[in-house]
């Protein structure tokens, strides 16, 4: 790159932090708590000063500022005070004013309303009223007959300073040196996004370019602090911090509201339960499958329903693939590197859904595993792709269960038990069956288990012309599940129509390979 072309664009790098050294949280973003903590940022912009006496905040485009500028010329002959205009220069044309063009003096003096009229004794504010209260008005000018033909109260509107299409730009402007990674800058000429494809940061597929206002729009969306650390990231065991995870989040496409998803999909898979590492490194087309449950998949707009696994809904593949993204830029988790996926699979972008829990016979996935019902949690599952089961027609459990189990049997390989997990995602026209006839999740699991249960004799290396399976030992067995207690997972999710189920086979199980986590949201 030539290093005598224009700068123009900063982007936050999305990996590891390399400035060494920690720095100072600065607090949550969420405005008012970020702006009360301000004065401690070196970088912040300093405070536009208050004038002794009075001070007026109006915007030309509010029905109870111009209701007021007559006021304001009253109060102007008799008293001084500062009138302070954030849209139009000439408004209000009667008195003299100062535009706040910038809005630098409203976001610093915290202005939510206008108007807003404040009183300052040696540059310190010392009371405000907002909106038109006319014995407020008077009290703080000492007025007594000011405003005698307006309304007692007349509210006032929204300062331009907490306008939502702003904030961004007035954080990153205003609000100091929050964000503790890296700037990126290209070059002029430089075309944005082939550049983040050269750097490495992508999955493949294009990103959004993340901004220093997309970042801080990003951490919006969670009240923890940008620097808290959220997990150490495999393979390179580097700390992943709030603010790490943001950027990855902008570049995948989420939206704020998303973020604390995938903060938790996170902290469920980068610890040695899960096992990321071994999820990355084995040759299996493994990867994090994220299940979604509680209240907030439908606040968010997740998608449960019709093609739930598949394209189309933000919510699902944007946290996935955040997912993916924070452990590849961050950890270093890379194909070809330490992903030694043989042949992956197309869930290793993003495979992420939530449970239809109104329609469900069963209890949500998270609460089987132990999360207090009506909790926002995942659950993540080292799982490859979905496979089809189809039975349009069983109409009684018994019969359905059967089809099930014949499926579940032949999972990697029939003869190889109690070593792979599976989830199990029933569809509404299979859980009508179940619901008819009044089983719940126990019933159907045990039921799978009875079904995929097999002698030893059956299950070992060798046997039906096939090399592999269970070591010979195993051949007196007399009975062999196909999977550990607690192996089957039990899922609802898809459309309302369409007699077929999925399955979503696992890695290998335990200690020598990963367990399903499921950890609650935190906001």
């Amino acid at each position: 790159m030539d290093g005598n072309r224009t700068r123009r664009t900063k982007f936050v790098r999305p990996n590891r932090v390399e400035d060494g050294g920690a720095h100072q949280a600065l607090g949550h973003l969420r405005r008012a708590g970020y702006r009360s903590r301000m004065a401690t940022s070196s970088s912040a912009t300093s405070r536009p000063a208050l004038n002794d006496g009075l001070t007026v905040v109006v915007k030309q485009d509010c029905e109870t500022c111009r209701m007021v500028e007559p006021v304001l010329a009253a109060i102007a002959s008799t008293t001084p005070i500062t009138v302070i205009t954030q849209d139009d220069p000439e408004f209000p044309a009667s008195v003299a004013r100062v535009h706040d063009a910038d809005l630098g003096f409203s976001w610093h003096h915290d202005i939510e309303t206008v108007p807003t009229l404040i009183h300052a004794v040696d540059g310190h504010e010392v009371e405000r009223t907002v909106g038109w209260l006319r014995d407020e008005w008077r009290r703080m000018t000492s007025l007594a007959e000011l405003g005698d033909d307006l309304p007692n109260y007349r509210p006032g509107c929204g300062s331009l300073s907490v306008d939502p299409d702003r904030q961004a730009e007035l954080r990153a402007r205003f609000g100091g040196d929050v964000l503790h990674s890296r700037h990126v800058e290209f070059a002029s000429a430089e075309d944005e996004f082939e550049a983040m494809f050269s750097r490495g940061w992508s999955d493949g597929l294009p990103l959004i370019p993340p901004t220093r206002d997309r970042v801080l729009r990003m951490l919006d969306g969670t009240t923890r602090r940008p620097n808290d650390v959220v997990a150490i990231a495999p393979p390179d065991l580097v700390e992943l911090t709030v603010e790490k995870v943001a950027v990855n989040a902008v570049m995948a496409g989420c939206r704020p509201e998303y973020l604390p998803w995938v903060i938790a999909a996170l902290e469920a898979v980068c610890n040695d339960t899960f096992n990321m590492h071994g999820v990355l490194a084995t040759t299996m087309p493994v990867g994090p499958v994220i299940i979604c449950n509680g209240p907030g998949t439908e606040a968010i707009g997740m998608n449960s329903g019709i093609n739930a696994f598949g394209q189309g809904n933000r919510a699902n593949l944007t946290i996935g693939r955040a997912v993916q993204l924070a452990i590849r830029n961050v950890g270093g988790g890379r194909p070809g590197e330490v992903d030694r996926a043989a042949h992956g699979n197309p869930g290793k972008l993003s495979f992420c859904f939530a449970e239809d829990e109104s329609r469900s016979p069963f209890a949500p996935l998270s609460v089987q595993r132990g999360i207090e019902p009506g909790t926002d949690a995942v659950t993540v599952f080292a799982g490859e792709g979905p496979k089809c089961i189809v039975d349009q027609l069983a109409r009684t459990p018994d019969e359905l269960i059967a089809t099930f189990a014949d499926a579940l049997d032949g999972m990697h390989n029939r003869k190889l038990a109690l070593a792979f997990d599976v989830v199990l995602v029933v569809s509404p026209d299979h859980g009508r069956i179940f619901v008819e006839a009044g089983w719940g999740a126990d019933e159907v699991i045990a039921a799978i288990h009875a079904a995929t249960t097999r002698p030893g004799s059956e299950l070992v290396r060798g046997i039906d012309g096939i090399a592999e399976g269970l070591p010979p030992s195993f051949a007196d067995a007399p009975a062999i599940p196909k999977f550990r207690q607690g192996g089957i997972l039990l899922a609802h999710a898809g459309g309302g129509a369409g007699l077929f189920s999925s399955m979503i086979g696992g890695w290998v199980n335990g200690g020598t390979g990963s367990d399903p986590v499921s950890l609650p949201v935190t906001y």
